[in-house]
């Protein structure tokens, strides 16, 4: 009955997570211009542990003509941050599902090797609304993401599914998981276009970004630098990559290489903190508030589609294992137009 019970309840969360995400950005979907699938693995960096996977499918909102695009029920929230549009403004309202998932170095460990001396078993389901302001040299974002972590977040399920398909080892140990919990986290960045050659072939970004919320809290500034086609047209998706949730894109035809670092002070995160809440034997996972990441990939787009690749470290001078493991991962995004 108890096992029952649980299924209902992880049924009807899940189902209420994908209709709120569709029906809380201020379109409906015959106006939706784009749509993109980001997933992240520690696979494209030779691992199999700590960051195992992350899904995320995105919808974006563009304008129409002269109507400018809505922002979303939950980043409606966040618009007093935001400056005055202005006559040339774009703005894209951008909505996301998304599944993050964490786990040990060994998946067959039984009992699991427990933090501080390894990551928990851990899974994040949230819906994220998104809202993008570009103007001719720097562009704006703000975001507000809901979601669970713990059972309801569905990665005992997901990667039992997967490593089944593929034949890989079963994990043994997702009843350890990290407790139930709702979470929230609001953000705010800008990026400001400093430079750009004659040739409007490279270009240097600066940004800034502010994440406060029981999924992370964090202040950090950093930069890119792009070289490639149509720079001129997606230099505001480099917002998009402290999101986590996908890539700096390339639009309309063109494509780009691109390289960046970014440094913060990092003052929770709910998969090294919430191991608190995950057992009280042990210490949380240390690791380092002052952080430095770094990213490179490159963005290709032709005709209606776009693809881009980037390999990130978190924070490149952390020492601890547990930490490391989490930071270190490939992603990937495909995006297509609809209209």
């Amino acid at each position: 009955m108890k096992g029952h019970l649980h299924t209902k309840l992880k049924g009807t969360s899940l189902a209420a997570l994908m209709a709120f995400g569709i029906a809380a950005p201020g379109t409906v979907l015959a106006e939706i211009e784009w749509l993109s699938v980001t997933v992240d693995n520690d696979l494209f960096v030779g691992e199999d542990n700590g960051y195992t996977n992350g899904i995320y499918i995105s919808w974006w909102d563009g304008p129409e003509g002269e109507e400018k695009s809505a922002p979303g029920f939950l980043a409606r929230w966040m618009m007093w941050s935001m400056p005055a549009a202005g006559a040339t403004a774009i703005d894209v309202d951008i909505g996301t599902i998304g599944q993050t998932m964490i786990t040990p170095d060994d998946i067959t460990e039984d009992p699991p090797i427990l933090p501080p001396d390894d990551l928990p078993y851990g899974g994040l389901l949230f819906y994220a609304d998104t809202f993008v302001r570009a103007h001719e040299d720097y562009a704006d974002s703000t975001s507000v993401t809901i979601g669970v972590v713990g059972e309801y977040s569905f990665a005992q399920e997901a990667q039992e599914f997967v490593h089944e398909v593929i034949d890989s080892d079963e994990p043994c140990c997702w009843d350890e998981q990290l407790d139930d919990e709702v979470v929230i986290n609001v953000a705010r960045g800008r990026t400001w276009k400093t430079w750009e050659s004659d040739s409007g072939n490279a270009d240097f970004l600066l940004t800034a970004d502010l994440a406060l919320g029981t999924v992370t809290s964090q202040a950090g500034a950093g930069l890119m630098v792009r070289y490639g086609r149509g720079l001129r047209r997606s230099f505001a998706t480099a917002l998009l990559i402290s999101a986590r949730t996908t890539n700096p894109v390339a639009v309309q035809t063109g494509g780009y290489l691109f390289a960046g670092a970014r440094a913060a002070y990092l003052a929770n995160q709910i998969f090294l903190d919430g191991s608190r809440s995950y057992d009280n034997d042990f210490d949380e996972i240390e690791y380092d508030e002052e952080i430095v990441g770094v990213t490179a990939g490159l963005a290709y787009s032709w005709k209606d589609f776009s693809l881009t690749f980037a390999i990130n470290d978190l924070n490149v001078n952390e020492d601890d294992d547990a930490a490391q493991e989490y930071s270190e991962y490939g992603t990937l995004t495909v995006a297509w137009k609809l209209d």
